[in-house]
């Protein structure tokens, strides 16, 4: 398994995909580690045909966020706002990271 360098709480953008998501910035929900995807806040939204039961007893149709590969999603630098790799550097004694562009930490 290979080390994700994005986590839960970043904001981040999307490099690739649909004319509907690319270039769009969100915030990241969650990460799915096993397979390398990340929920992004209010982007990939698709439409799920819910049955009635009883915890839902209308049904219907929601829409909720669908998970984005990793590898179309890049992390925003805070200060130019524009996407920008990952770096590491030792801050005294812990490892901290920081935007490669600006080399403000994350």
């Amino acid at each position: 398994m290979t080390k994700l360098k994005i986590k839960r709480g970043d904001n981040v953008i999307v490099t690739t995909g649909n004319k509907n998501i690319k270039g769009k910035v969100g915030e990241v929900i969650e990460i799915i580690k096993d397979k390398n995807r990340a929920v992004v806040a209010g982007l990939n939204i698709v439409k799920k045909h819910v049955k009635p039961s009883a915890q839902n007893p209308q049904g219907g149709i929601v829409e909720k966020e669908a998970s984005i590969h990793i590898s179309n999603l890049a992390i925003v630098d805070p200060k130019t706002g524009k996407a920008t790799k990952v770096g590491y550097k030792f801050d005294g004694d812990k490892k901290v990271r920081i935007a490669k562009k600006s080399g403000e930490t994350l």
